[in-house]
């Protein structure tokens, strides 16, 4: 007698149960390799920007496709090594009255409101709450090791330059893991995230520039030290919505009041009358034809990206949100609930049967 024999029923639930098992062990493995995964996915970002300027210089210069990839490549090399200098050298003077200058700012501020009640628990609150966040904890490990700093750049440089040499490689890999059946739609899926990242890419740059010029401007107008560097500093933050361009506006308040109370009150004016220009006329401007992801979620999505992923994810939370809201629309409502998404326009690797399109070495098949 087989009485210990699984019938059809018990198998089936043997089989959910190591699936579930399966899931449940890939996404702790995900989670603990959460570090690895996003300087990953900020090579992923830097690749698509090397290809982009490489298709500019092969379609206006004329030139081979690996003398274009070799000039993105260089170009991508040469403005981080500008920011280095510009940082370095150029504002080396104001970076270091900045830095010298914020803990007694800071103190200054914490001083202020310790006058009223409720300013003195604000200042306590926000005092404990940063002292026992997550990003504190980076900052901390960034002040101690920057060396890792510098590595976590260099893997990421080059995870960019390798993705970008060849991506067909790593696509095709991937949907290699996919179902027959189901790698043409996720094939599809994939080009409308690399399409609307470069979009969301350019337009990130029309609003960063944008931002870092007014804001520049205004502050030299109303007399702020290191209006410049300021002015850098907010353009570089916009990269990071909604939190980067506030954090980047308290330096420059503070240097602001050690000015005079006119320029901290010009100060003010500046950063509110340029952010309304950008909310109200650049960015819809720039974003309408990119994607439209509401601002509460954009909010709530960056605060969670930065607690699981710490402070490198808020430099990247924007894209993942980008990712996750592209794919979205492209496997649940245009794959399985049928609405009527258009796909990007690409060469595709596999057919609708699943079937490879082009062999691994890139010809067409007879």
């Amino acid at each position: 007698m087989n009485r210990l024999s699984p019938d059809a029923d018990d198998a089936r639930f043997i089989r959910r149960v190591l699936w579930l098992i399966a899931i449940v062990a890939v996404l702790a493995a995900l989670y603990l390799a959460r570090n690895l995964l996003i300087l990953a996915f900020g090579s992923i970002l830097i690749a698509i920007v090397i290809h982009a300027i490489a298709e500019l210089y092969e379609s206006n210069l004329r030139v081979h496709h690996k003398l274009a990839l070799g000039l993105g490549v260089a170009s991508v090399l040469g403005f981080l090594g500008s920011l280095g200098w510009l940082f370095g050298v150029e504002f080396r003077q104001q970076v270091n009255t900045l830095v010298v200058s914020l803990p007694g700012l800071l103190q200054n501020l914490q001083n202020y409101m310790s006058q009223s009640p409720v300013g003195a628990k604000v200042a306590d609150a926000a005092r404990a709450a940063f002292a026992g966040s997550r990003v504190a904890q980076d900052i901390g490990s960034l002040a101690r090791g920057a060396g890792e700093l510098l590595l976590n750049a260099v893997l990421v440089l080059f995870g960019a330059i390798f993705f970008a040499v060849d991506p067909k490689v790593y696509e095709r890999g991937a949907l290699l893991l996919v179902p027959p059946t189901k790698r043409a739609a996720v094939e599809d899926a994939l080009g409308d995230v690399g399409s609307t990242l470069l979009l969301w890419l350019r337009a990130q740059l029309i609003q960063m520039t944008a931002m870092g010029a007014m804001v520049g401007i205004g502050l030299w107008f109303v007399g702020v030290p290191s209006a410049a560097l300021l002015g850098l500093l907010t353009g570089i933050s916009e990269f990071i919505p909604y939190v980067g361009p506030l954090a980047a506006m308290l330096p420059a308040l503070g240097l602001a009041a050690t000015a005079g109370t006119d320029q901290l009150i010009g100060a003010l004016a500046v950063f509110a009358i340029v952010r309304v220009i950008q909310t109200n006329f650049v960015t819809p401007f720039v974003t309408s034809r990119v994607i439209s992801i509401p601002p509460a979620l954009s909010l709530f999505a960056i605060i969670g990206t930065g607690a699981v992923f710490g402070l490198f994810g808020l430099f990247f939370s924007g894209g993942i949100l980008v990712v996750a809201f592209t794919l979205t629309r492209s496997l649940y409502l245009r794959e399985m609930l049928g609405e009527n998404i258009p796909t990007t326009r690409e060469r595709r690797l596999f057919t609708a049967k699943g079937t490879p399109r082009f062999p691994v070495n890139g010809r067409k098949e007879e």
